[in-house]
């Protein structure tokens, strides 16, 4: 029996009308393909359910997406990073961009049978980057200014990192120097590395 979520219901009507008929097709197709599935909201999202999260869509002002939870075991191992949105095809603007339904279904069972088994998604594994060290100059330079050292602290540790980067990663003593006297000017100020970019 095909039970619909009334919020997926919502979702679709509001969505804009490019998008509609093509949320109506992926829901249809994975309830086709996946008879069991329980529909809910993740993210704000509808989702669909088989053992797990199986699969999801989204619409966006100029763009709907599909995604599997478990996109690059269910293509293979191609990597999520190489699409070129969020989901598994893409930037969806027209019902035919869609696969065929028979491809499509056959990804949907790909993905239930991943379920079946207790596959667990692959997540990125690349690893953190390391947190910079603090310069010797900027530590000896927050030392002497008592100003710049109290807005330094109180700064995130991102906009820390920024800083330490921007004068650690100097190639010349000249072009480290200018940069110290800068940053030590800026912080002083309470300004993070980037403020000229901030919206005002």
């Amino acid at each position: 029996m095909v039970t619909r979520d009334p919020r997926i219901d919502a979702y679709i009507k509001k969505a804009a009308p490019f998008a509609q008929p093509i949320l109506e097709q992926l829901r249809a197709v994975v309830h086709e393909a996946c008879p069991e599935v329980v529909e809910t909201l993740k993210w704000s999202s509808p989702s669909f359910e088989y053992k797990g999260i199986l699969c999801g869509m989204a619409a966006f002002k100029a763009h709907c997406v599909f995604g599997f939870w478990k996109h690059s075991l269910v293509f293979d191992g191609v990597d999520a990073k190489a699409r070129t949105a969020m989901g598994s095809y893409g930037r969806l603007t027209s019902l035919d961009e869609l696969p065929s339904k028979t491809e499509m279904k056959r990804l949907i069972k790909k993905a239930m049978k991943l379920n079946d088994e207790g596959v667990k998604a692959v997540r990125d594994k690349t690893p953190k980057k390391k947190p910079p060290s603090m310069p010797a100059e900027l530590e000896a330079a927050l030392r002497r200014n008592k100003t710049a050292r109290t807005n330094f602290a109180a700064f995130s540790p991102s906009h820390q990192r920024e800083y330490m980067e921007w004068i650690g990663e100097a190639k010349g003593e000249d072009t480290r120097q200018r940069r110290l006297e800068t940053a030590l000017e800026w912080i002083a100020d309470g300004k993070p590395r980037h403020w000229k970019y901030m919206k005002r």
